[in-house]
């Protein structure tokens, strides 16, 4: 349902006695990695807005997050055209038989003149949609005759796989004005760099401003005075900082 670019690779599962979990994901692309965070006490639904946080190093320029609540009308839209069966899409392919596209309109080897290619942004890749293929037509059929009853059970059926699921959203907001949100959720990052020098060396400034912001949000914090010492003791340790010295000797001068 987050169509960023990051395939998963890595899952953790954390659980505790009372039934609490939390999830982490660790996904990678060509360059960077990004982190998938799940908190049970903040997931009131998996489909919309379920994730506790998702950081990574930079935004990308177009993502398609079906998770983003302002997805919402794509996710009853495309739940009702897999409700509706394959029948429609293919009659409408069968119709459409013979009419040209802009598939037909790209540079043509062998021409004397310059003919410019069409480029289109991502979201809009040029492919043929409508050309479903057996496995395709199997999962939409499974669909239809399951007839799930919310989106979540619609993303959990074998064969639904994230080409299907984009290509119902792209029908969602092509056909219905219905489109998904595609802004990035990826908001936090806490990489400093590797020391050695992976995936880019420390920022010490960066670093040392970061470890700072902590520590006045500590010494602000209205807490029993032995949760403050603590907590500021938690920070120097996993840290190694000075700049906790002074947050100590204020502490004890007040």
């Amino acid at each position: 349902m987050v169509q960023d670019g990051y395939h998963i690779y890595h899952h953790a599962f954390f659980f505790d006695k009372d039934g609490n979990w939390a999830v982490v994901q660790q996904g990678m692309n060509q360059d960077f990695a990004r982190r998938y965070h799940w908190l049970s006490e903040s997931v009131g639904s998996f489909v919309d807005e379920p994730h506790s946080a998702i950081c990574c190093q930079r935004h990308e320029p177009s993502v398609m997050d079906l998770t983003a609540h302002e997805s919402e009308e794509c996710r009853k839209t495309a739940l009702d055209l897999a409700r509706d069966g394959p029948s429609h899409l293919l009659d409408l392919r069968r119709q459409l038989k013979g009419q040209r596209s802009l598939l037909d309109f790209g540079v043509t080897a062998g021409r004397q003149e310059e003919i410019k290619e069409i480029f289109m942004p991502r979201r809009h890749e040029l492919i043929a949609l409508l050309d479903i293929d057996e496995a395709g037509r199997r999962a939409l059929q499974t669909a239809y005759e399951l007839q799930p009853e919310s989106y979540e059970d619609l993303v959990a059926l074998k064969g639904m796989g994230p080409r299907r699921i984009r290509a119902l959203s792209l029908i969602s907001e092509l056909i219905y004005g219905a489109p998904p949100s595609w802004r990035d959720p990826a908001r936090f990052s806490f990489a400093h760099g590797g020391k050695d020098g992976t995936p880019f060396p420390v920022d010490r400034e960066t670093y040392d401003a970061s470890i700072r912001t902590l520590e006045e949000a500590l010494e602000g914090a209205k807490v029993d005075r032995e949760d403050k010492r603590q907590a500021l003791k938690r920070l120097c340790r996993h840290t190694g900082a000075v700049l906790c010295e002074n947050g100590r000797q204020s502490l004890a001068a007040n």
